[in-house]
């Protein structure tokens, strides 16, 4: 799924647009124990529960794909009968409304995710009628000809809330108000099906993840049978590792500025189009090779990407580091850079010393402060002034 589409599906969890028809909630606690499991008719729950609760699956698909949001596919296996996508579609299809498939559900979730202490499983299933498009590309809904029949489920952490000074009406005296087990904003969070192409696709899942860098591999294994993508963080690293392995001394500050000026191009060339711009091992191997890498080094490219990111990897450009700002750091200065400005940046030999140098056009600012760069004429102007 694009952001459009995770957008269109977010647009429907306002109180006047819901087509929510079930809400099933299994309360897990510190022991894994299964201590209350409630099934109701979303219409039926009090206005200020379904806002809440609205705001809840607005959250579950907030974040950046790539990053929060992880676009999977079952793998051929796991649509067989008896594989992973099988409870998933009888979840669907029953809309809720059986026992034994939501509560073989519940134990394979709790069976699997790791919770710090107590938790819900929230599961909803919703059936939006799609709107067509107008030629200038309106959403029309007299032009609907299509309907998307979903589940979302959340796993949302339960806590204690803080002991909080208040008016305490029973007693008529200000002091500590009762503590209460409060439910929080989703930990993780799926979709099923994907609605790729403003359509239903039972082939694939959106998943989310608060925290970025814990998508909990078993979890992903264990729902969907699918392989857990590298996190944000590991394809940072695996991209620098790869860069540092492959350039070794031709790695300088010239061939760096190439790579940045290559990411940043595919950036501005996608910034209109909705899907999250990827680059795999083909992609990277050029860029390396237009940015000076000689072939001598590329020469085993193939075997330092499968080692390092892994065989058929894919990389997110916006995970990268560096595509919006060029860093340059040394053990005791970190220098940032606007992308525009990267071709200001040289590399020199100053009185010996490796040097860093940046053209200045126009005024400098030390700590706020407004400052001359460059010395009146006539005066000494040595090696390393600004």
């Amino acid at each position: 799924m694009n952001k459009l589409e995770i957008s269109e599906i977010r647009k429907q969890f306002t109180i006047d647009r819901y087509t929510i028809d079930n809400i099933c909630i299994c309360y897990v606690g510190s022991e894994k124990e299964k201590k209350l499991i409630t099934r109701d008719a979303f219409g039926s729950l009090p206005e200020e529960e379904m806002h809440k609760y609205l705001k809840f699956f607005k959250k579950a698909l907030s974040g950046t794909v790539g990053k929060n949001l992880i676009n999977l596919d079952f793998p051929l296996s796991e649509e067989m009968n008896g594989g992973k996508q099988e409870l998933l579609l009888k979840l669907r299809d029953s809309r809720l409304d059986d026992d034994a498939v939501l509560e073989s559900f519940y134990d394979r979730v709790i069976e699997n995710y790791e919770a710090p202490d107590k938790y819900c499983i929230i599961v909803m299933h919703a059936v939006y009628d799609i709107p067509g498009k107008s030629r200038n590309e309106e959403l029309m809904d007299d032009l609907s000809d299509n309907v998307y029949d979903f589940i979302l489920t959340l796993i949302s952490p339960v806590e204690l809330r803080d002991g909080e000074l208040g008016y305490d009406p029973e007693n008529n005296r200000i002091g500590e108000l009762t503590r209460e087990w409060v439910l929080h904003d989703p930990d993780k969070a799926f979709l099923f099906p994907a609605f790729n192409d403003r359509t239903s696709d039972i082939h694939s899942v959106l998943y989310y993840s608060k925290k970025c860098e814990e998508l909990q591999p078993d979890l992903i294994n264990f729902l969907f049978g699918a392989e857990s993508p590298l996190t944000a963080g590991d394809q940072k690293d695996a991209f620098n590792m790869l860069v540092s392995s492959v350039c070794a001394e031709e790695g300088d500050v010239e061939v760096m500025k190439n790579i940045h000026d290559s990411l940043a191009e595919l950036v501005e060339e996608n910034k209109d189009d909705p899907e999250p711009l990827i680059i795999g091992k083909s992609e990277v191997k050029k860029i390396l090779s237009e940015s000076g890498v000689t072939e001598e080094k590329l020469k085993d490219f193939d075997k330092h990407f499968d080692d390092i990111a892994g065989d058929d990897a894919d990389i997110v450009v916006s995970n990268l580091p560096g595509v919006k700002k060029f860093n340059i750091s040394t053990p005791d200065i970190d220098i940032r850079v606007k992308s525009d400005f990267v071709d200001r940046i040289e590399a020199r030999i100053v009185d010996g010393r490796q040097c860093i140098v940046i053209a200045v056009d126009d005024h400098v600012q030390v700590n706020g402060v407004n400052v001359r760069t460059l010395l009146p004429k006539g005066r000494d102007q040595g090696a390393g002034t600004l």
